[in-house]
């Protein structure tokens, strides 16, 4: 919208970004078989964790790096259309989505000014290391998905290391 100033330093760091464009021809498979599921939470680096570039892996990203319907709708897609044959599922330390209940989380949105949640799962948990495990065991039980080699892990956000789970 012309006039409209709310994205305007998204667009311009998006000019400067393409006027060195370099990633021009990757191919859409991720090229190293690789797909990971982690949270939104913004200490967490993906590719620059795991020692990845653009292009090595599909990143899937929610609230608690929790596998849902639409994460397997995507991984059904990813394994059979885009090259992907692993999943690490890597949930992090200090996660909103492990401190306190569906409840607490309802009622602070509402605190923060927002709507009446309670329709909404927000798939909180008060243990990440037992819902990692569950939710690697979802993804391998997934009858679309019996060839996916799938791990959990849990991100440390203080000291930037990666653990395995299951």
């Amino acid at each position: 919208m012309a006039g409209d100033e709310t994205f305007a330093g998204e667009l311009a760091g998006n000019d400067a970004y393409a006027s060195g464009f370099e990633l021009a021809g990757l191919q859409a498979h991720a090229a190293r078989g690789l797909a990971v599921l982690t949270c939104i939470d913004s200490r967490i680096e993906p590719l620059t964790m795991l020692g990845l570039g653009p292009g090595d892996a599909k990143i899937l990203r929610n609230a608690g790096a929790r596998v849902t319907g639409d994460v397997l709708r995507t991984l059904v897609l990813a394994s059979h259309l885009l090259g992907v044959e692993r999943l690490m599922v890597i949930a992090h330390t200090d996660c909103r989505m492990t401190a306190g209940s569906e409840d607490d989380i309802h009622a602070a949105v509402r605190d923060a000014g927002g709507p009446d949640t309670r329709s909404l799962t927000f798939h909180v948990t008060n243990d990440a290391a037992r819902s990692v495990c569950e939710d690697v065991e979802r993804v391998r039980a997934w009858p679309y998905l019996p060839h996916l080699q799938v791990g959990g892990f849990l991100y440390d956000v203080a000291t930037g290391r990666v653990a395995r789970l299951c």
